[in-house]
């Protein structure tokens, strides 16, 4: 198979600029605002975007070089494989966040919970629905058992 290319469709606007400072996932950040700027050719795009709660940020974690396939996880010393893991540190660096929707401005879209470095270029854009998104009786893997107050104080780098 040969390889793709994807095109960003606008840019991620936080108060982010330290990978080292920036919360792990949404759910560390909820406190944090953000804007996803869309290029105007993809404006139209946005139309009935503001009916619904949250929505699926994809993005490419632009300011990751390396690549691994066994990392150590934030909330653990164990090594896990990195399709186990959310860890920037993919083959392809592509990231997603579900973040709360505040609205749309124009061709940018104002979300609480960013979890995302300033600039990060944008590639999609989907709705979180419950009717589609929904699973009830998930297993959560090597996360099982883990305590909540230790991955709230790491994840949320503070």
């Amino acid at each position: 198979m040969d390889g793709f290319s994807v095109k960003p469709l606008g840019v991620i606007r936080t108060p982010h600029v330290d990978k080292g400072k920036t919360p792990i996932q949404p759910c560390f950040a909820g406190d944090f605002e953000g804007r996803a700027e869309i290029f105007p050719e993809y404006a139209e795009g946005l139309r009935d975007v503001k009916d619904f709660s949250h929505i699926y940020l994809l993005y490419v974690f632009h300011r990751e070089e390396s690549e691994k396939l066994l990392v150590k996880p934030f909330l653990q010393d164990a090594e896990r494989g990195i399709f186990s893991t959310r860890a920037p540190c993919r083959p392809n660096h592509i990231g997603f966040s579900i973040v709360k929707l505040i609205g749309r401005e124009g061709n940018a879209l104002r979300f609480s919970g960013a979890d995302i470095l300033d600039g990060t270029p944008l590639i999609d854009i989907k709705p979180y629905t419950e009717l589609f998104d929904r699973i009830e009786g998930t297993k959560n893997g090597w996360q099982e058992g883990l305590d909540q107050r230790d991955a709230y104080r790491r994840g949320r780098r503070r």
